[in-house]
């Protein structure tokens, strides 16, 4: 008996014009956008209803790939304590419950090293400060933003979001007494920072375009309503954040739009003082600001593509004293000061690192990683005076590790590796049956691109292995090397898994990122390409077993290489896609449309911007040609990029070009980062990777 197959939704078409630059366009499923007209939920819910039936025949495999990351996964676990003043803070999870638990403990008397338990159990002595599952009842969505202790350890800010539209409502909790305080703030942003005496706490909040515009000043107890507007930024090419810096000596007003950067200090001492400009704003001049004893230090590209390091007065903020030279091609990422030593965050050959510099010295060194391949960056290192740091690292093959390192010994201490448990097999993980690889490609203009590869050691390079390839490509941000056990999944049933390290991302540093952006962004689209071919041509896998997958701006990725070289996939994952990134771009109304233009350009002013990016929106160039099985997955509450983006690019895949393969999934109540529960998020990833392999032909 076979189950006849369901026919696709077809989405009825309303031609809607577009006239920009004398060009007309016509958009047939505008429409789609409105989001709360009951046709576009009923186009929505009918379209989930095509994609479950499409893969029923892969419930028994999701459901396979689920239980392989649970039993892999230590599922009652607790985070490494870190010591801020007379507290160890740490974080647990609980089997059966979909969210983390935030705790402390006191430190006891001549204890300086980090308490442990056995098997994930609470430690002795602890104090509950949040519980998310309890927070999290009644609701199917939830996300904790704010999550910030007073410097006198007696309050907690914290913020909540149930929709996954990243509005969030700060609370205050007395930590003493448990109680919640009648203070509440709706519609926040992420980051919150506290004065000196705990009395007064500063927030963010969005105008109607989701910009974090405000900065406000509160006082704990009394009422919201009462609460100042400390800085609002005008400008709609900026964004505002506020933070308070290790030293708990200044709160940071950080405002920078994509290029451009201007910092605002307010002694935490005195929080009701008019804030200090450290520099004022020059277009195209990035810095950051970090306090350390008597001085502000000042990471920045002011003459520096890949910024150099200076300071000036903490008393009376002026010139730039030079600290470290620009060295090209050492891309210098963050700088965290302690009493005593300052840690360099950079990039140099497409790798990670840490930096450390002795205060009063010029002298320093780079901690040295063993693997080829790897990622590392600081943890949390909430004290100021200490001799020693924490941070976190892994590899495509080494599970996400926590150390202290001793800034004066140099010595390495393992604090904790992520548990992989034995899988259904009852098969022990062990790295030494996965090999990574470090390739390259050669792009269209003779440029190398990177790739990073894992696959199970002894994987044949005859073309007959199935492989995954992921990429990016935008904002400068990097994907780094990073272990994950649903991939073991993937990896243990023959499948090559890499990363294309395009341009527009900063793996090789600031000019890597000028080359894949603005007028130069089709240059992440054509690596992509390459180094999907140069996976065929090196004997990795062939054309008819290589899948992509991307997600936001990798999802515009995945859009743009489906029309440049569909031949090139046998299936691609969009993942809350920006498919209509023209569309998006010359709608000012919308969320961050504006900060936007100093990425991809501003189609509205310039013409040449506008049939530039006409020419490669995915969703302006779908064409009549065979493209590979597409699976686009989104959320309707996504403020980042509007769920119907990918609603309308496969309603005009299946009109254009009918003879394809396209399905489309939408989270009914989440956002951006899809569900928030960890067993929500596992089923996701499973149904993602179910049809991956159903597409590679492997189970």
């Amino acid at each position: 008996m076979t189950t006849e197959t369901p026919a696709a939704p077809v989405a009825k078409r309303v031609p809607t014009e577009r006239v920009h630059h004398g060009d007309t366009a016509v958009d047939e499923y505008a429409w789609l956008a409105d989001k709360d007209a009951p046709e576009t939920i009923a186009h929505l819910t009918a379209e989930n209803s095509y994609t479950e039936a499409r893969t029923a025949h892969l419930a028994d495999l999701r459901a396979t790939l689920f239980e392989e990351t649970r039993r892999r996964t230590q599922e009652t676990d607790l985070s490494v304590p870190a010591r801020k003043g007379g507290y160890w803070y740490y974080s647990r999870s609980v089997e059966g419950q979909q969210y983390g638990i935030q705790c402390r403990r006191p430190v006891r008397d001549g204890e300086t090293e980090p308490p442990v338990s056995v098997d994930g159990a609470p430690l002795d002595g602890e104090e509950v400060l949040l519980d998310g599952n309890q927070l999290a009842e009644g609701h199917d969505f939830f996300s904790l933003g704010a999550y910030d202790v007073s410097p006198d350890g007696r309050w907690l800010a914290y913020s909540t979001d149930f929709a996954g539209d990243e509005r969030y409502t700060l609370r205050v909790k007395d930590l003493q007494t448990g109680e919640v305080l009648a203070d509440e703030v709706p519609d926040t942003f992420y980051g919150t920072a506290w004065s000196a005496d705990a009395a007064v706490l500063f927030y963010v909040t969005v105008d109607e375009s989701w910009r974090p515009y405000r900065v406000w000043r509160h006082t704990v107890g009394t009422p919201a309503s009462e609460d100042v507007v400390v800085h609002e930024e005008p400008d709609e090419r900026f964004w505002v954040g506020v933070e308070l810096t290790r030293s708990e000596r200044f709160i940071l007003i950080d405002i920078h739009s994509k290029i451009t950067s201007e910092v605002r200090v307010i002694p935490a001492g005195n929080p009701t003082g008019e804030p200090a400009i450290i520099a004022p704003r020059r277009q195209g001049v990035e810095y950051s600001v970090e306090h350390h004893g008597h001085r502000f230090l000042i990471l920045h590209n002011d003459g520096a593509e890949d910024f150099a390091l200076a300071y000036t007065s903490a008393d009376a903020p002026g010139d730039w004293v030079p600290m470290i030279e620009h060295a090209p091609g050492t891309r210098l990422e963050s700088v965290d000061a302690f009493a005593d030593h300052l840690v360099i965050s950079l990039r140099t050959n497409g790798l990670t690192g840490l930096r450390v510099i002795t205060d009063g010295s010029t002298d320093w060194y780079d901690i040295d990683f063993p693997e080829p391949l790897y990622s590392v960056g600081l943890d949390a290192n909430p004290d100021y005076r200490t001799g020693r740091i924490r941070f976190r690292y892994s590899s495509l093959v080494s599970p996400d590790s926590v150390y202290d390192f001793d800034l004066v010994t140099r010595e390495m201490i393992l604090r904790k590796r992520k548990p992989v448990l034995p899988g259904p097999d009852g098969r022990e993980y062990d790295p030494a049956e996965y090999e990574q690889h470090r390739d390259w490609a050669l792009a269209d203009d003779g440029t190398r691109i990177p790739i990073s590869l894992v696959c199970r050691a002894g994987t044949p390079r005859d073309g007959s292995a199935p492989c995954l390839v992921y990429g990016y490509g935008s904002y400068e941000a990097s994907i780094d090397p990073w272990f994950s056990i649903p991939r073991l999944s993937l990896l243990d049933r023959g499948v090559v898994f890499a990363v294309a390290h395009v341009r527009g991302g900063g793996e090789l540093g600031r000019r890597w990122y000028e080359e894949g952006k603005l007028l130069a962004k089709k240059n992440t689209f054509t690596d992509f390409v390459a180094c999907a071919r140069h996976l065929v041509k090196a004997g990795w896998t062939a054309p008819d077993r290589l899948v992509a997958r991307g997600a936001s701006a990798g999802g515009l990725l995945m859009g743009a290489v489906a029309n440049l070289a569909p031949d090139a996939f046998v299936g691609i994952v969009a993942q809350v896609p920006f498919v209509d990134a023209l569309t998006s771009i010359l709608d000012p109304s919308l969320p961050l449309t504006v900060t936007e233009w100093e990425e991809w350009g501003n189609p509205l002013a310039d013409p040449e911007v506008y049939a530039y990016m006409k020419s490669y929106t995915p969703y302006e160039n779908v064409a009549p040609v065979d493209y590979p099985a597409i699976l686009a997955v989104t959320s309707l509450n996504d403020t980042r990029v509007l769920y119907h983006e990918p609603a309308k690019w496969i309603a005009r895949l299946r009109a254009v070009a009918p003879q394809g393969d396209y399905l489309l999934k939408t989270e009914m109540g989440a956002g951006h980062g899809g569900p928030s529960g960890r067993y929500d998020a596992w089923k996701e990833e499973a149904f993602v990777n179910a049809w991956i392999l159903d597409r590679l032909g492997r189970r």
